[in-house]
């Protein structure tokens, strides 16, 4: 298993902790709810930017790179988006969607684990 993948799967967790808790408590979108989702942004970018330099350096992609980096641009997408909706919609309903993100990036991670180095669960 890469590191990355393993940091990345532990802050979707936490994330994912910390939106739930703004939806069963607030009726509006928390700082810890939105910052939980913007360390998982964060994350994604140092994450692209490791796997260019990794790829620059020679370690070959075993799946298809075209849909590697597909996945991370959409990755890098999805986070913004619900940041987006959150500020636009200040009702709980927005903090289920900030609590979206974490699942869905942590999918899109380990699909993405599987096209860097094989894929033994598919």
């Amino acid at each position: 298993m890469d590191p990355f993948f393993l940091v990345g799967a532990v802050l979707c967790a936490l994330s994912l902790i910390l939106c739930v808790a703004a939806v069963v408590t607030k009726t509006y979108p928390g700082d810890a709810a939105i910052v939980s989702v913007a360390v998982v942004e964060l994350f994604l970018v140092v994450f692209g930017i490791g796997a260019g330099i990794r790829q620059a350096g020679g370690e070959a992609v075993r799946g298809e790179p075209w849909e590697f980096w597909g996945y991370l641009v959409t990755a890098l997408i999805v986070p913004v988006a619900a940041f987006w909706w959150a500020i636009a919609d200040r009702t709980r309903w927005s903090n289920a969607v900030l609590a979206a993100v974490p699942v869905t990036i942590f999918v899109m991670l380990f699909r993405m684990e599987q096209i860097w180095n094989g894929a033994p669960f598919s």
